[in-house]
């Protein structure tokens, strides 16, 4: 019997995101912090021969070939030759097509723990370009923490860690389209322009983010367009912010929104204080992928 490698997958969360513009290639170069939160899904691999299979614990669970921890394996297969196959269990926890990169933390974790199980020994940086060819997302997946990230998000650089910090995640049962948003006649591009890199704005907002000053830090410039169809989600966010969050903002095209607090104990207050929905109280995370075998 093989042993089993386990991962935890973090969630995600977009402390910062700007559009700046929309590319020649369809994508949009964009400017981020992208920050790991305690949520997570679990992964597990053991090796079998030639296929790749994915099970999950979630009774709607797209067909594998649908799934981004598949089309991970599948890559990796494609770029090394590889003739093993893996059975990968998944046991989802974060909300699906929430803006809270759960699919593509499972892809980060299948490219990582199958580079282990199939002693393929690829290097970081091939690991990195296969991430992005599944997604923007992915390849900060593979490392997590506390990130800035430019152009479709694949250009990254650590910025100071946070100190343990408590948010409370809102997760309303609603669909957005991550495409149609960024399609969307109300997404205003910032047409800022970068120097040295950044543009003026993320440098500011950085800035107050490492003197901890969230209310400064936080923005997303998506929430105009998916406010205009869904204005529950707008009445969200001012509910967080009235219950005594310091700032608040939905992450990534939505739909989930997210307050920070002072500490857990005002976290899981707000947290009893909404009923309307499903909330999960979380704290920052150093990483966005976890052995935990």
């Amino acid at each position: 019997m093989s042993t089993a490698l386990r991962y935890r997958s973090y969630a995600k969360i977009n402390f910062y995101l700007d559009v700046l513009e929309r590319r020649t290639d369809a994508y949009h170069n964009i400017e981020t912090i992208f920050q790991s939160v305690s949520l997570y899904d679990e992964l597990s691999f053991v090796e079998q021969p030639n296929r790749v299979s994915v099970t999950c614990n979630l009774p709607d669970f797209v067909p594998s070939e649908e799934n981004l921890a598949y089309r991970a394996a599948m890559l990796l297969k494609e770029r090394t030759n590889c003739p093993l196959g893996a059975a990968i269990k998944l046991k989802k926890n974060i909300p699906v097509a929430a803006g809270l990169a759960g699919g593509s933390g499972n892809a980060a974790a299948a490219l990582v723990a199958l580079n282990t199980l199939w002693d393929l020994r690829l290097e970081p940086g091939i690991i990195l370009a296969l991430a992005l060819k599944l997604g923007s997302d992915v390849p900060y997946c593979t490392r997590g923490g506390t990130v800035a990230a430019r152009m479709r998000g694949e250009e990254m650089m650590g910025l100071p860690a946070l100190h343990k910090t408590w948010l409370v995640l809102g997760h309303p049962e609603v669909a957005v389209s991550a495409a149609r948003v960024y399609n969307s006649p109300l997404l205003e591009y910032s047409g800022e322009k970068p120097f040295a890199g950044w543009t003026r704005s993320f440098r500011k907002a950085a800035n107050a983010l490492e003197k901890g000053n969230f209310a400064g830090s936080v923005f997303n410039r998506m929430e105009r367009p998916v406010f205009d169809s869904l204005p529950q989600l707008a009445e969200t966010k001012q509910r967080l912010l009235s219950l005594g969050c310091v700032a608040a903002a939905m992450s990534g095209s939505g739909p989930t929104l997210f307050g920070i607090c002072m500490n857990k104990r005002e976290a899981t207050g707000v947290s009893e204080s909404i009923k309307e929905f499903r909330t999960s109280v979380v704290h920052t995370m150093p990483t966005a992928l976890e052995r935990v075998d």
